[in-house]
């Protein structure tokens, strides 16, 4: 079965990237009313390219990788927003925390569990490997003195192990309780590196902020 995507799968993913983009922007100046002014006063563009091209991408490509396998499985999928939750996000992000769950991939079709937990983990997995892409670019930026390019590595590699970690959650819809439910020694070996991980860089290191 080829990837197709559907008028409305693209204008969903578009929408749901920039409600991402702009909840990421709102959530990285500190939230409330003060990031707000601060964005509008010393200018919204920079950070919201920023968080498009860290968060937006890590979404995108997350959504992308659980379709891609899905449909190597011969399923149907395609992905759909949830504009609730994308309100949620914007909200949330303006109160100071972030809750990031725009949609899902739907894909119907006969599964086993192993085929089920594999289009699960391709998700998160593949935000690790873009925090991985995004290591060298934050080094560069800071070896080179260049703020900018630090700025964008350190937003990639914390947003991405950001969402790593929190679809690896076994909780409600995310990823992680499908691969659970697969498999304990996957889901262990998948979830807990990326929770200690994202901890020490992100909330030790401040890689990212």
């Amino acid at each position: 079965m080829s990837l197709q995507f559907s008028s409305r799968e693209l204008t969903d993913l578009a929408i749901a990237w920039v409600a991402l983009g702009v909840a990421f922007a709102i959530f990285f100046e500190g939230g409330g009313s003060q990031a707000i002014s601060r964005l509008l006063d010393e200018g919204l563009v920079l950070p919201l390219v920023v968080s498009l091209v860290t968060a937006g991408l890590g979404f995108l490509l997350h959504e992308l990788a659980h379709k891609v396998v899905a449909v190597r499985f011969d399923q149907v999928a395609e992905f759909r927003a949830d504009y609730g939750m994308l309100f949620l996000a914007i909200m949330s992000a303006l109160v100071g925390f972030l809750f990031a769950a725009p949609g899902a991939v739907h894909h119907r079709g006969r599964l086993t569990e192993r085929e089920h937990g594999l289009i699960a983990l391709a998700g998160p997995v593949t935000n690790g490997l873009l925090a991985l892409a995004f290591a060298p670019v934050y080094v560069a930026g800071v070896l080179g003195g260049s703020p900018l390019i630090a700025l964008l590595g350190g937003r990639g590699v914390a947003i991405n192990l950001f969402l790593a970690a929190f679809n690896l959650i076994p909780f409600g819809g995310l990823d992680g309780r499908t691969v659970l439910n697969w498999s304990n020694v996957v889901f262990a070996l998948a979830f807990l590196p990326a929770a200690a991980i994202t901890l020490y860089v992100v909330f030790v290191l401040g890689v990212g902020f």
